[in-house]
């Protein structure tokens, strides 16, 4: 069993910076960041691979967020640049073990219980 602990969220004004921070309890795999937006179905944010050699990102996203981890540290990050207030919702770290990277939820067995991002409009 894995656990998955996220900080970093908060309120931001549009355009600013924040961290998003994942640490998991054990080793895991491919991970992976989602969100909910309120009265929204959960969506793919960004998802790395064991290694942090490979990513992927939802289209909204790209090019404003990095995600990154360091194996060394055991944690995993999404950094989100140029915040628009569209990107509020509650974000969640998820892992699997022995999985590739997806964008696909199902394929991930651990969740966090998610960190809060707001944007004002």
């Amino acid at each position: 069993q894995v656990q998955l602990v996220e900080s970093g969220g908060g309120l931001v004004q549009a355009g600013g910076s924040l961290r998003l921070s994942c640490t998991p309890s054990g080793r895991t795999d491919a991970m992976a960041w989602f969100r909910q937006a309120p009265g929204k179905e959960r969506e793919f944010v960004a998802t790395i691979g064991r290694n942090g050699g490979s990513t992927s990102y939802a289209d909204s996203v790209k090019g404003r967020f990095t995600i990154s981890r360091d194996n060394a540290k055991n944690m995993v990050y999404l950094q989100m640049n140029s915040l628009k207030p569209e990107d509020t919702a509650v974000y969640y770290c998820a892992a699997s073990i022995g999985r590739f990277m997806s964008r696909d939820s199902r394929q991930y067995e651990y969740w966090g219980q998610g960190t809060q991002v707001t944007v004002p409009s």
